[in-house]
């Protein structure tokens, strides 16, 4: 997900996703964050604070080591990559982030707020960090708009995960949606600013050149109000990333509300965000996903999700496109 778009790019596995734990779809779709604002009792801090026998703990910035605390925002309605159990925030993201923390010596603290906003709160120094399946594109990289303007510094991203867009429908598929190339002319609903929002513009695109009606693309501020309009039928389908559509198809109404049709498109990589500014965190965090990676707690943490099939065999920077 997230501000500025732009699309994924290369493909990736299509096993369906087997999550854990019997947790309520439902909830997760009313559950929002609200702009900037941040929702302190859902914030989940991560790891150990202070603790400078940590491995990677000098590689941090003097400010964090002092902190003892990476503040992360994200957009927590994302299931099974980032949601709200028992008013905590839960998910892959947060074990990773708690794996990272060991070997930083440091606390990641969780803080919801909606998606578009993300970046503004990581440029504006509310946060440290982005994570929240934000894919990293090189318009977010260079800090571009839709129209290719420059709107801010850009972020770099440690990428961590590898998913793609896929389409979802109504369970039974009354449409008889095949791929996101029956959309023309229908109405599709996405999530506003992420780079599946991006997907359908550049497919609603193709439509029109093949002398087909574009997709009738209705963008919400926030993943749950797009999953709702598609439940009642007010959209055929709907575009998102494949670990939380996979996710949406098992667990929403217990596996009676949504199914994926078609494969993935354009799969890229998901990055944690920091600030341009910041390459010293930004390191420190490369350093400790090498790690995590090597020790297996990184394999662990997806697995305990069934989101294995998006594993990086290692850490990089800005390999998005």
């Amino acid at each position: 997900m997230t501000a500025t778009s732009t699309t994924r790019r290369t493909t990736a596995a299509r096993s369906r996703i087997a999550a854990v734990g019997a947790i309520a779809v439902a909830g997760t779709l009313i559950l929002t964050g609200c702009g900037d604002q941040t929702d302190k009792a859902s914030a989940t801090p991560s790891g150990a604070a202070n603790n400078s026998s940590a491995p990677l703990f000098s590689k941090l910035p003097k400010k964090i080591q002092d902190a003892g605390v990476i503040k992360v925002g994200t957009d927590a309605t994302y299931a099974p990559m980032e949601f709200i159990e028992n008013g905590k925030i839960v998910g892959v993201d947060p074990d990773i982030a708690e794996a990272l923390g060991r070997q930083l010596g440091v606390k990641f603290a969780f803080t919801r707020g909606t998606f578009d906003s993300l970046i503004t709160s990581l440029n504006s120094r509310r946060q440290d960090i982005v994570m929240s399946s934000m894919s990293d594109t090189t318009a977010r990289q260079q800090g571009l708009d839709d129209n290719g303007q420059k709107t801010g510094n850009g972020v770099d991203f440690v990428d961590y995960f590898v998913a793609g867009s896929v389409v979802y429908v109504q369970k039974g598929n009354p449409q008889q949606i095949k791929s996101i190339t029956d959309l023309c002319g229908r109405k599709t609903a996405v999530q506003r600013g992420t780079t599946f929002e991006e997907v359908a513009k550049t497919r609603s695109k193709e439509c029109e050149v093949a002398g087909k009606p574009g997709i009738s693309i209705e963008s919400f501020p926030t993943d749950a109000e797009a999953q709702t309009r598609v439940k009642a039928g007010g959209a055929v389908a709907g575009v998102n990333d494949y670990p939380v559509a996979a996710y949406l198809a098992l667990k929403a109404d217990g596996g009676n509300a949504f199914e994926i049709v078609g494969n993935q498109i354009e799969a890229g990589p998901f990055g944690i965000a920091v600030a341009k500014d910041n390459p010293e965190l930004r390191d420190a965090l490369k350093a400790a996903l090498s790690a995590i990676i090597a020790d297996g707690s990184y394999q662990q943490a997806l697995d305990k999700w069934g989101a294995g099939t998006g594993a990086v065999a290692t850490a990089n920077v800005n390999t998005g496109s």
